[in-house]
């Protein structure tokens, strides 16, 4: 039997499972790619997945930027 059938040259996704899309950086929290990248990554490139790869650790998906405390209350 061929084992090689079930073997497919793609690049996996970057999921994590922890899907929570940040309201200012429209990224996921889990994976830092967008809402279009998410929903169009079954039918991208192996090149335009390599891509989004490549960048996501440039990526912050969540600000490290503290809102409130003392000087959000002015």
């Amino acid at each position: 039997m061929d084992r090689d059938v079930w073997k497919r040259e793609e690049v996996d996704s970057p999921c994590t499972q922890i899907c929570v899309v940040h309201p200012v950086t429209q990224l996921c929290a889990g994976c830092a790619r967008t809402v279009e990248e998410i929903s169009r990554w079954s039918l991208m490139s192996a090149t335009e997945r390599t891509a989004i790869i490549a960048d996501l650790p440039n990526r912050s998906a969540v600000p490290k930027k503290r809102r409130g405390g003392r000087t959000g209350r002015r």
